[in-house]
């Protein structure tokens, strides 16, 4: 996939990270984006993605209310606020197209005291 995502690492239950995820112009202007996340030994997880056709975001019951989706056009770039971190969410984060196979390498998220 033509993005790459960055942000990723180490923090304490509770704390916050912010991931970026860069996609190339064709990319970004082909396909509502979002955020996919598979931790160790399970299944992928789609957690926050832009709706067509009028943007609305959705979220996962495991991330909403925590997390924030938002982009901005002008750089071809979505971010995902990751607010009161919990050691389930440790995982390999990525972003890409929901529904396709379309997604990016991933940036790790690794939440323990």
């Amino acid at each position: 996939a033509q993005v790459q995502e960055s942000g990723g690492g180490s923090v304490q239950p509770g704390g916050s990270l912010r991931l970026s995820c860069t996609a190339s112009s064709a990319f970004y202007a082909a396909y509502f984006m979002g955020w996919a996340r598979q931790a160790a030994g399970k299944m992928r997880e789609t957690i926050a993605y832009f709706n067509k056709p009028d943007g609305s975001i959705t979220y996962s019951d495991s991330v909403k209310g925590r997390f924030t989706l938002s982009r901005d056009d002008s750089t071809n770039t979505i971010y995902l606020q990751m607010d009161r971190l919990k050691p389930d969410d440790t995982a390999l984060y990525m972003c890409g197209a929901p529904g396709t196979v379309n997604w990016g390498q991933g940036t790790r998220v690794f939440v323990s005291a």
